[in-house]
């Protein structure tokens, strides 16, 4: 393991490292969108999950005379426990009273429905109220920290200050008032970052984008930073970069809104660059959603053209991505809908009941649209404008393990866990079933484990049982190796629960 302050391969650090195999799963639900854990399988498909675009999308609209002609959720939403109320901080465009752009302030008791208080803290003459909180800053990643004993601490932002042209910190007393903590930039800079506090890790994350040259371009990609303290942050650290099979598959992207480009294709010029993540700390990884910049030729403003859309990475490191699906995991719209062309994300989903929201912004115009670059005779606000939407996915159901009428199964490798019973978040059809296995690392029985009674029906949380049994206390610590032999079934992920966690 290479050292995040030296770069090179570090004996603390490479220690620090917990043994790979068996690997240990702890009581941590254990999806299927990486193989990690698969060592072996037999008539199965691994399926990604898009998600279910909430119908009333867009849930916000730039209807404000002060938001201008679009709306991005270039920030954050979080649900405030202590308030009971959603918050969400995001872009206008109105550059009349506020040229270098701002961010606004919205709020919601059940996510879906929104309300734009006239809390704004910028002074304009043109608008004596507004919702609008902080100007020349964008890409607000908020975060409510509970923790911290100074309450002028209490919201925390990783952002880009435009004045600055860099990645900063601000800290709030209540979200709405801001003052600069960071004295120098967070690390060199492009103009994108997404941040978010990993409560597993214990670490405050950002994303920032710094180009760098993959195969003959200059692109777009995304570095890691960390810190402890949200004062003092590591150096950056290359982890997710657009690849040869992004590339290969540009046309095809392209295609899907041929009709709303505004230049012709360059052969030359066609690529995949990546424009900005969201993320999602699952239990045992994090999911990203990569904001994928497809171009086709340069634009008429000194920019790139191309549409956007949003993918699936996965990482159980925060170092290693791997992206098993290159298709969109937040469906497109047809085009001319309002989610037909360009995609980002608020910069960590939330968890609200037994489901993950992500809030996105999407627009009915490409990168390098005219619409973004002048006003008169583009159709800003009339034919083009961006919107915010809702995507939601039941819990952990990203991408199932899926089985055929006449069967398939599935193998783990050798794992430990802690917990005295298990759970399984599985759907199965019409005469579909799901029975388990515990084997021993060999792959081998293991006495008094027969194979369990069968699972069917849909559920989150299904426990597994053993005749009357559903306690695996007896096995906790101990290698063991999962099967699942199924039958008309989707297995989407596995988790020991109970005991001492």
């Amino acid at each position: 393991m290479r050292c995040l302050f030296t770069g090179l391969v570090c004996l603390a650090c490479a220690m620090a490292e917990p043994p790979a195999s068996p690997f240990d799963v702890g009581s941590r639900s254990q999806l299927f969108v990486d193989q990690v854990l698969v060592r072996d399988a037999h008539n199965v498909a691994f399926t990604l999950h898009p998600a279910r675009r909430h119908p009333e999308n867009p849930i916000l609209r730039a209807d404000r005379p002060w938001e201008g002609w679009r709306l991005e959720i270039y920030g954050n939403v979080i649900y405030d426990q202590e308030e009971q109320l959603f918050k969400m901080w995001y872009l206008g465009e109105e550059r009349d009273a506020f040229p270098n752009y701002a961010t606004y302030y919205a709020t919601s008791k059940d996510g879906v429905h929104w309300e734009k208080p006239l809390v704004g803290t910028v002074k304009t003459e043109k608008y004596p109220e507004h919702n609008v909180i902080a100007e020349q800053v964008l890409l607000a990643s908020v975060i409510k920290d509970m923790k911290d004993p100074d309450p002028a601490r209490r919201y925390k932002m990783i952002c880009w200050l435009q004045k600055d042209h860099g990645y900063h910190t601000m800290v709030s007393p209540d979200g709405l008032n801001w003052e600069r903590l960071s004295q120098e930039p967070l690390c060199r800079s492009g103009d994108v970052i997404t941040g978010y506090y990993d409560e597993q890790r214990g670490l405050y994350v950002a994303f920032p984008k710094i180009g760098h040259r993959v195969g003959n371009h200059d692109r777009r990609v995304f570095w890691l930073i960390t810190s402890e303290d949200f004062l003092k942050w590591t150096e950056p650290e290359l982890v997710i970069v657009p690849d040869l099979r992004d590339d290969a598959s540009s046309l095809a992207r392209i295609e899907q809104v041929r009709p709303i480009l505004d230049v012709p294709d360059d052969p030359a010029q066609i690529r995949t660059e990546f424009y900005g993540v969201g993320a999602y700390p699952a239990e045992s990884c994090t999911l990203a959603f990569v904001w994928m910049l497809t171009i086709n030729n340069e634009a008429r403003y000194g920019n790139q053209e191309g549409p956007g859309e949003l993918q699936l990475a996965v990482s159980r490191d925060l170092r290693h991505w791997e992206r098993p699906f290159r298709v969109p995991c937040v469906p497109r719209g047809a085009v001319g809908e309002w989610d037909s062309g360009f995609f980002v994300t608020q910069s960590r989903a939330l968890d609200v009941g037994d489901e993950v929201w992500l809030y996105y912004g999407a627009s009915n115009y490409t990168h390098g649209t005219p619409c973004l670059y002048r006003s008169e005779g583009t159709g800003r606000l009339t034919t083009f404008t961006g919107s915010i939407g809702l995507a939601i996915w039941q819990r952990d159901r990203f991408v199932s393990v899926d089985a055929p009428q006449e069967g398939g199964n599935l193998m783990t490798v050798p794992i430990v866990f802690t917990g005295d019973r298990l759970e399984v978040n599985a759907h199965t059809g019409e005469g579909g079933s799901i029975v388990i296995r515990i084997l021993d690392a060999a792959g081998k029985p293991i006495n008094g484990f027969p194979v369990s009674n069968a699972i069917t029906g849909d559920s989150l949380r299904h426990t597994v049982t053993w005749g009357e049994s559903t306690s695996v206390a007896p096995l906790a610590g101990k290698p063991i190796t999962l099967q699942f032999d199924m039958r008309n079934a989707e297995l989407f992920a596995f988790a020991f629960r109970g005991g001492s966690e």
